[in-house]
């Protein structure tokens, strides 16, 4: 089988099931809301309506800040859904028919790259749309600039969407590598929702400590993205964080070295 009829099998294989798009739901459902909320927060403390003693945030940089909510708070949905992608095939055991129809392994594991790149299109553009609404809104009511004609904030946009499609191969990595759907998705969890956030925390209040946490999966993708709503009120230790470009490659790198130590140490393995 070649990689183009081994690529259509498996994009029928994944849009065919109602995971994709239960997932891509809950991913709006969670982004939108959470930018809603930050958006109108934000918003009011910047405009100095908000009340209270706190002093008020700048008006500089919040739409950005606002619209990466899609990938700071969002990017665990595209992650799933490559891990997803693999684990489940393990659970249900559908890989054994997949590896008779083609033998070459490497062949399946290519085609489901390529079909995770145009799944984290999709959640890309899921989660953008609906940071992007939510927050603008409240922006443009409390007469802040929205800046959706700025091309910084469209080269932001394009970042945020390739760093879901990193994410997306950062998942099958993982799938390939773990193989257990329960432990796979919960190392996923426990890691993005726990470990990471309390290291990345400790790293505002421990000197040098951000030379080690900026290569951190998810401190690559703010750094890609350029900005981050965990980034605000958070104290500054003075260490510089990366480039876009080097967030990129170092969340390309996790992709890769997950991806390839799936295919030798995992994926190559009989399917029990």
């Amino acid at each position: 089988m070649s990689l183009t009829a081994a690529t259509r099998s498996e994009t029928t294989k994944q849009f065919s099931t109602a995971m994709w798009w239960v997932l891509a739901l809950v991913l709006a459902a969670y982004v939108g809301f959470t930018a809603a909320v930050l958006g109108f927060v934000f918003a009011a403390a910047a405009t100095g309506s908000l009340g209270g003693d706190g002093p008020p945030l700048p008006a500089d940089d919040l739409a950005a800040t606002l619209y990466s909510t899609a990938t700071s708070v969002g990017y665990v949905f595209p992650l799933l859904i490559g891990t997803l992608m693999v684990t489940s095939e393990f659970r249900h055991k559908t890989l054994t028919p997949t590896f008779l129809a083609t033998p070459r392994r490497g062949l399946v594991l290519w085609a489901k790259l390529l079909v995770g790149v145009l799944l984290g299109v999709v959640y890309g553009v899921v989660g953008i749309v609906a940071s992007v609404g939510a927050s603008a809104g409240f922006l443009a009511g409390y007469d802040l600039d929205t800046e959706l004609t700025s091309p910084d904030i469209w080269a932001q946009l394009g970042r945020m969407l390739l760093a879901s499609v990193l994410w997306v191969l950062i998942g099958i990595g993982v799938g390939a590598l773990v193989r257990s759907q329960v432990g796979a998705i919960v190392g996923v969890l426990v890691f993005t929702q726990f470990l990471e956030p309390v290291g990345r925390a400790a790293a505002s209040f421990v000197e040098g400590l951000s030379d080690v946490t900026q290569y951190l999966p998810g401190a690559a993708s703010d750094a890609l993205v350029g900005a981050s709503v965990f980034a605000v009120g958070m104290p500054a230790d003075g260490s510089q964080a990366l480039e876009w470009w080097a967030g990129g490659a170092v969340l390309l790198g996790y992709a890769l070295v997950l991806v390839l130590l799936g295919h030798l140490f995992s994926w190559r393995r009989d399917v029990s």
